[in-house]
């Protein structure tokens, strides 16, 4: 009667761990609007609602510009669902405010004619 053989330990890949998806955003200085860095989807959207809850107040508030810049360059994805927040917000607004779209996802943009063609409110600039 032999020994049971001892058990081998198998190599196994390593697979880095993903970082969670982060949307940070921040103020502008020296024109009304914020910085957004990160991407839209699902575990991020409570922070792009409020940043886009900021526009409404702000063009509630007399006194408010006309124009708010959402500088996206830094943001590498926005789902559908966060453009329908988008698309809500600049309903929402009715002609108090010009939304201006600085460098967005092309996805965005795509989506916005796709889903909302003709909303008016957003202006979308490559510069």
């Amino acid at each position: 009667m032999s020994a049971p053989e001892p058990a081998r330990l198998l190599p196994t890949a390593v697979v880095p761990k993903q970082a969670a998806p982060r949307l940070d955003v921040y103020p502008l200085t020296g024109r009304s609007g914020f910085r957004a860095v990160g991407e839209v989807i699902l575990p991020t959207r409570d922070t792009w609602e409020r940043a886009l809850e900021g526009v409404v107040r702000e063009a509630e508030d007399v006194g408010g510009e006309d124009v708010y810049y959402l500088e996206l360059s830094a943001v590498t994805f926005v789902d559908v669902a966060g453009a329908g927040v988008l698309a809500d917000t600049a309903r929402s607004l009715d002609g108090r405010r010009r939304l201006v779209l600085d460098r967005p996802p092309d996805s965005l943009s795509r989506i916005l004619g796709l889903l909302w063609p003709g909303l008016t409110g957003i202006e979308v600039s490559a510069s």
